[in-house]
């Protein structure tokens, strides 16, 4: 955005003169044009991933604290790991299940 407007004011600047309009527009779009590559390749999956990221460390904090309070609370072990296991996928679960049985 703040190459578009340098463009754009460098297009204004030269309004006088026709032929260099032509630069500060040229300016204007290319920039605008590296804003949205830069953009749609590098920052919006960046995001993504970060977003990602953050709302699993959350979790996996959140885990840890139902964990604690339910130790503090004095809840048996099968008790606790039943809260704990509501945490985990269900397809991940199944695998639990699996092992403890063999």
């Amino acid at each position: 955005m703040i190459g578009t407007l340098i463009g754009l004011v460098q297009m204004l600047r030269t309004l006088d003169d026709p032929s260099q309009i032509g630069g500060g527009m040229a300016t204007a779009l290319l920039t605008t044009l590296y804003g949205t590559v830069i953009a749609n390749l590098f920052c919006i999956p960046l995001a993504g991933k970060l977003e990602a990221r953050n709302s699993e460390e959350t979790m996996i904090r959140e885990l840890m604290l139902v964990g604690i309070v339910s130790l503090v609370e004095g809840q048996t072990p099968r008790n606790i790991r039943e809260r704990l296991m509501a945490f985990v996928a269900p397809k991940h679960r199944q695998t639990e299940d699996l092992k403890k049985a063999a």
